[in-house]
């Protein structure tokens, strides 16, 4: 990644408030770039936008992706260059919940955002980060490539595949012939600091370590993608890149999953984090995985490491050691989060590609 790429360039980031969020908004303005944010109030309590104090370095905006003319006033105020559409509804149990709210923002944000690409003469490029899960899951044992078909069984995976339709929509009618640059990231669940989201195995384990409860494990032996979220944030940078200095070539689907070796069972993560905590940690199996959750939607991201020369730093003991080392440091009240925070990302930095 070209730091002096962004120096000074002007960032649209949707989704500023949220984790990944959050974090791509710190890493953005310590590379220099004038990031200006448009999300909803942070969801949780505790937030890492609050925590962190992300706002201070940022232009924020508290807005709905459902206001397009909102969302193309922001940008257009801006002189926006690129756009990284992070914004979401990104909680499947959720989605069953409301399923109406969960498409209006996914799929009509996502539309809005690109309209707005399509309106404010100022964009060059676009970044619009979807999921894993936009793939129709076919429960093969085998990695899903770019030009699989999209998919979904549940509202936010059905979604996030819809989204895709709408980005390629926009590109082949639209953005392509005007010059704007438009691709979409696709990537699965990541692990960090500063995570405090509902129906999430890491956060639901530093509440329990945190009140000195034993975590209990519905399904020990689900196998999940671990990947911290520096990684995909480091390869939506990269597209970025490439979409302005490049072009064409560049616009298109991109898989950012993490190595196959990082792929393991709930209950060795558990017990890694365990250690990690100390202070009794505890957990116990309270049943263990079905047939379903053993079949893996893995992501081959193969072309990202031709293509973009991306892949991930991190393995997974270092992703953990680095979530654990990031909770315990807020859980002592007397740390610097966003100072920490920014300490981890330059560390990121600093690992060889």
């Amino acid at each position: 990644m070209d730091a002096a790429f962004w120096k000074g360039r002007k960032v649209f980031l949707t989704g500023h408030t949220g984790f990944k969020g959050s974090w791509l908004s710190l890493w953005l303005e310590s590379l220099g770039a004038e990031v200006w944010g448009y999300a909803l109030a942070p969801a949780t309590r505790p937030n890492l936008y609050r925590v962190a104090r992300v706002e201070e370095g940022i232009v924020s905006i508290l807005g709905d992706l459902a206001d397009g003319d909102a969302v193309t006033e922001a940008i257009r105020r801006q002189g926006a260059e690129i756009i990284i559409h992070m914004g979401a509804q990104s909680l499947v149990r959720r989605s069953y919940r409301e399923p109406v709210e969960t498409f209006a923002t996914n799929v009509q944000g996502t539309v809005h955002v690109l309209e707005a690409a399509r309106r404010v003469e100022t964009v060059r490029a676009v970044v619009v980060v979807t999921s894993d899960k936009c793939y129709e899951n076919r429960e093969w044992p085998w990695s899903y490539r770019e030009n699989d078909p999209m998919g979904g069984h549940d509202p936010y995976s059905a979604s996030k595949g819809c989204a895709e339709l709408v980005v390629s929509a926009y590109r082949n009618a639209f953005l392509d012939a005007s010059g704007v640059m438009v691709a979409s990231a696709r990537a699965g669940n990541v692990i960090g600091g500063g995570d405090w989201s509902e129906d999430r195995l890491v956060p639901d384990i530093i509440r329990a370590f945190g009140k000195g409860e034993t975590v209990s494990l519905r399904s020990p032996g689900a196998i999940r993608p671990w990947q911290h979220v520096l990684d995909p944030l480091h390869g939506y940078l990269l597209l970025a890149e490439r979409l302005v200095r490049e072009g064409r070539d560049y616009a298109r689907g991109w898989n950012f999953g993490p190595d196959a070796r990082d792929t393991r069972t709930v209950a060795e993560v558990t017990e890694s984090m365990a250690a990690l905590w100390g202070d009794d940690a505890r957990w116990h199996a309270a049943g263990k995985a079905s047939e379903h959750e053993a079949h893996l939607l893995r992501l081959d991201s193969g072309l990202a490491q031709s293509r973009l020369g991306w892949r991930p730093a991190l393995s997974l003991e270092q992703a953990l050691a680095w979530t654990v080392q990031w909770y315990l440091s807020h859980r002592t009240g007397t740390v610097d989060m966003r100072a920490l925070t920014l300490e981890q990302i330059r560390q990121f930095d600093d690992l060889p590609e």
